[in-house]
C-alpha cells in the first residue's frame, strides 16, 4: 500500500507470567493506507486485542516490546514520551470499544464527556458545545442538543455506542481503531453502526483499523484484511481476495466456520478441532501445524516465509511456498 498512514514493522510483544514470558506478538508487519479500512480478524487469543494496546500506548504492566516499530504520521509511537503520546490520543487518534457501558462515564452526562475531551482546544464553551452536537446530529441521535444533558443509562446500547463513535470523531484523527463495536448490539443495530462507521468514513477521509472475530461484519465493512492466528499474520489481502481465494488452511477453516456459509440445518456448528498452542513453550515451524490437516513435513521444523500467492494477497504458509 501506498501513502501509509499506519505502518508497523518486526513488532513483537511479550508478557511476563508465572509459567515464564508469553509471547503475544511476533514479528508482525501491517501497513494502513490513508483512506482506507483494514480489518483484522481472528479467534479469540490470536493477539488482536493486543495489537490494539500496543498501538495506543496502554499494554498491561508486565508487557514488554523487544522489537519493532509502530511508525504513525512518520513518527514511531513507541519512542514518544508519554505527553506526546497524550497529545495524539484522542486527536489524531482515536478508539472506540466493544462495550460503551465500560467506555462512558455513568456519573456524567453526555455533553460533560464531549465538552470534556475537548480541554486541549482553547476555543470558548459555546463553539465546543455546537461542536458536540453537530457531531452527535452527524451519527444520528435525535435532537441531539436535548441528549447532551442525558447520563449514559437514560441511553439504549445503540445510542451509547453512536455516543462513542462521536466523541471518538469529534476531533477529526486521522485513524480510528474500532475494537469489535458492534459485539455488544443486536443484528439489527449492528448493521445501523456498521452503515454509520462508512458513511462517517467516507465523509471524514480517516482511515479505520477494524478488529472483529465476526467475519460477515468484516467483508460488509473492510477493503482490506488481516488474518492473525497465536500472534502472527498468516494472511493478508483485499476482502474480496480473502473471502473468494483464501490460501492459508486457517483462513479456509475459519470461513467454513462462518454461520454465515452453512447451507443445511444441523445441530453442531463447525468448528476447528484443537487449541491455539501454548505461547510459552513455542515449539517452531508453523504455528498452526497441530491443527492443520494439510501439514507436511516442512511445517514440524521450518517457518513458513511470506510469499505472494496472488497481486497484492500474501501467504504465511509452506503448501503455497514457490
Amino acid at each position: 500500500m501506498s501513502d501509509n498512514i499506519l505502518k508497523i514493522r518486526d513488532l513483537s510483544v511479550n508478557y511476563q507470567t508465572d509459567r515464564g514470558k508469553l509471547k503475544a506478538l511476533r514479528n508482525i508487519d501491517l501497513d494502513i493506507s490513508r483512506g482506507s479500512i483494514v480489518g483484522v480478524v481472528g479467534e479469540s487469543g490470536c493477539g488482536k486485542s493486543t495489537l490494539i494496546t500496543s498501538i495506543i500506548r496502554q499494554l498491561d504492566a508486565n508487557a514488554d516490546i523487544p522489537n519493532g516499530s509502530i511508525e504513525f504520521e512518520k513518527q514511531d509511537l513507541l519512542k514518544l514520551s508519554l505527553d506526546k503520546m497524550r497529545n495524539i490520543s484522542g486527536t489524531q487518534l482515536s478508539i472506540v470499544f466493544q462495550d460503551p457501558m465500560s467506555t462512558l462515564n455513568p456519573v456524567l452526562s453526555i455533553g460533560r464527556q464531549m465538552m470534556d475531551i475537548q480541554y486541549r482546544d482553547k476555543t470558548s464553551k459555546k463553539i465546543k458545545k455546537q461542536r458536540s452536537i453537530d457531531m452527535l446530529n452527524k451519527v444520528g441521535i435525535p435532537d441531539p442538543q436535548s441528549q447532551l444533558k442525558q447520563y449514559p443509562h437514560e441511553l439504549s446500547g445503540g445510542m451509547q455506542q453512536r455516543v462513542s463513535i462521536a466523541m471518538a470523531l469529534q476531533a477529526g484523527p486521522s485513524l480510528l481503531i474500532a475494537d469489535e463495536p458492534t459485539t455488544a448490539l443486536d443484528a439489527t443495530l449492528e448493521v445501523q453502526i456498521l452503515k454509520l462507521l462508512k458513511e462517517l468514513q467516507e465523509e471524514m477521509g480517516c482511515s479505520i483499523l477494524f478488529v472483529s472475530h465476526h467475519l460477515g461484519v468484516i467483508a460488509e465493512l473492510c477493503d482490506h484484511v488481516i488474518v492473525m492466528y497465536a500472534g502472527e499474520i498468516v494472511e493478508q489481502g483485499s476482502t474480496y481476495e480473502i473471502f473468494n481465494n483464501p490460501a492459508h488452511p486457517y483462513t479456509v477453516k475459519l470461513l467454513e466456520c462462518d454461520p454465515a456459509s452453512i447451507s443445511k440445518k444441523q445441530r453442531l456448528l463447525p468448528s476447528i478441532p484443537g487449541e491455539i498452542p501454548d505461547l510459552t513453550n513455542l515449539s517452531g515451524g508453523c504455528i498452526f501445524k497441530n491443527r492443520c490437516d494439510q501439514s507436511i513435513d516442512r511445517c514440524d521444523k521450518q517457518t513458513p516465509k511470506w510469499n505472494e500467492f496472488s497481486n497484492n494477497h500474501y501467504v504465511s504458509c509452506h503448501l503455497i511456498e514457490s
